[in-house]
């Protein structure tokens, strides 16, 4: 009798421990940016609107070279994107503006961790309005007097401007949500920190921002340049009414001569460590940095692509 207890005792113990082994390899398998040899490691990738096509270009040419590696990405806004980094829940944010000093903080605060940026590329903020709208360039006042609160361009006609065949003059503001990375930039570096006047047309992605702008002849928007389609024009733009206008391209974002250009960026909690390092190391390579061209960013010159650890 004794025995059969203590055999069954066993069984029930090696049951039990064959349950927490299995567990823990599955939750190391679920785990984002985990996988051992031989499994899939899944890099969980959340961020901005404007990165997202080309983040969804990187995950599909990188598994190309590791099959074992699935990159799963979502967009949502740059906000999104950095909320679920401050609450550890993915690998990596892909963000179209910096992290603020009290996000950081969050981040550390809750993880223990400092965030690490990493710029994957370039991107030129362009201006777009409809493909016939006679105007060709633009000045970031005249676009803050279009956009901010208490701005006084509310009519094509207060920029000179008549728009072939329409009945009303009218601005039609086509913006983004305000978790938006890109939101957030233009308030920061064209509206001087001043508030979106009330009564535009807000969006949820780059993709229906300009969407909209090239089936209104009325409107104006703010997307990457990524973004443009035959349907629109993407105005040149200039600090002040006395300097030059630079057009959106990869050349004078380099240059810093466009007004408006930004970094894509990418955050990790700490220096990124195994298959999320090794990811974004390709993204840094010339292979990945051929997908930004290909996306209608700008690639970073090989001076200033800045490796995880270097």
């Amino acid at each position: 009798m004794k025995l059969t207890m203590q055999a069954t005792k066993q069984g029930n113990l090696l049951l039990t421990g064959l349950a927490t082994l299995i567990a823990g390899l599955l939750l190391t398998a679920c785990k984002p940016g985990g996988g051992q040899a031989g499994r899939t490691a899944i890099i969980q990738n959340k961020g901005s609107d404007t990165m997202v096509n080309v983040a969804q270009a990187w995950a599909e040419e990188y598994k190309k070279v590791k099959p074992e590696v699935d990159v799963e990405v979502s967009g949502g806004g740059t906000g999104v994107g950095i909320a679920a980094l401050i609450k550890g829940t993915i690998d990596i944010a892909n963000a179209s503006r910096d992290m603020k000093p009290e996000e950081i903080e969050q981040a550390k605060r809750n993880t223990g961790k400092e965030p690490k940026l990493t710029v994957a590329g370039y991107d030129a903020l362009a201006i777009y309005v409809h493909k016939d709208n006679p105007l060709n360039e633009i000045t970031l006042e005249q676009i803050a007097q279009i956009y901010a609160e208490g701005g006084t361009i509310t009519k094509w006609s207060d920029l000179g401007v008549t728009i072939p065949g329409a009945a009303n003059d009218t601005i039609v503001r086509v913006s983004r949500q305000s978790s938006s990375g890109t939101y957030e930039f233009l308030r920061e570096h064209v509206l001087n920190k001043k508030d979106f006047k009330l009564g535009s047309r807000d969006m949820n992605g780059s993709k229906e921002v300009v969407e909209l702008v090239g089936s209104t002849p009325t409107a104006i928007g703010y997307s990457g340049m990524g973004y443009a389609t035959p349907a629109v024009k993407m105005l040149k733009v200039k600090k002040s009414a006395q300097e030059p206008a630079y057009e959106p391209t990869i050349a004078n974002t380099l240059a810093k001569t466009y007004p408006i250009a930004r970094a894509l960026e990418l955050y990790t909690l700490g220096e990124p460590e195994g298959a999320v390092k090794d990811y974004i190391n390709w993204i840094l390579s010339d292979a990945g940095q051929k997908v930004v061209e290909q996306a209608g960013f700008v690639p970073l010159p090989p001076e200033r692509r800045t490796r995880p650890g270097s």
